[in-house]
């Protein structure tokens, strides 16, 4: 049995839509792994950004008393440790603003963000966290500062042991 051109062009066609559909299966397939990767080098990320931030200021003692010191003061410190402490915290605040945009966008998960975050409950009612907020805030994402802002006013206490303040220390024993 002869075909006809005709019936040999209607059969490339469907072998040609069948081999259509299994390309992008492929790419489906492909894509979806893609995705996953990026998650996955997303959330290892924001883990790297925030432990290098905490190295950088825990491994310098004098970084860390200026941090400390700053952090827990009613008073700003000197201009230029002061200003150091605010570009210090400014820089955690850029990671934490970071893990904020890639939850919302779905690239990390919101309890990831949250983990990464926790940090700003820890140390919201300290003097040199409102100092900071003070003067920073307007420096963020909107949708970020507004997010922090609703951490900063919730009444749950985190228990955050290092950053209690002597007298307060000395009240509970």
């Amino acid at each position: 049995m002869k075909l006809k051109l005709s019936e040999w062009a209607s059969i490339a066609e469907i072998i040609g839509a069948f081999a259509v559909v299994i390309s992008l299966i492929y790419v489906g397939v492909q894509v979806n792994g893609s995705a996953s990767a990026v998650r996955a080098a997303s959330a290892n990320d924001a883990n790297v950004a925030m432990q290098n931030w905490y190295l950088q200021i825990g491994s310098n003692q004098q970084t860390s008393e200026l941090f400390y010191q700053a952090l827990i003061s009613e008073e700003a410190l000197s201009n230029e440790e002061e200003f150091q402490f605010l570009m210090m915290f400014h820089g955690a605040f850029l990671a934490f603003q970071n893990n904020y945009l890639l939850a919302e966008e779905g690239t990390i998960d919101a309890e990831l963000r949250d983990s990464l975050t926790m940090a700003i409950s820890g140390v919201r009612q300290l003097p040199g966290m409102k100092r900071y907020w003070r003067q920073r805030k307007s420096y963020l994402h909107s949708g970020f500062a507004e997010w922090v802002e609703q951490i900063i006013s919730r009444d749950s206490e985190v228990p955050v042991d290092v950053y209690r303040l002597p007298e307060v220390e000395s009240k509970h024993e």
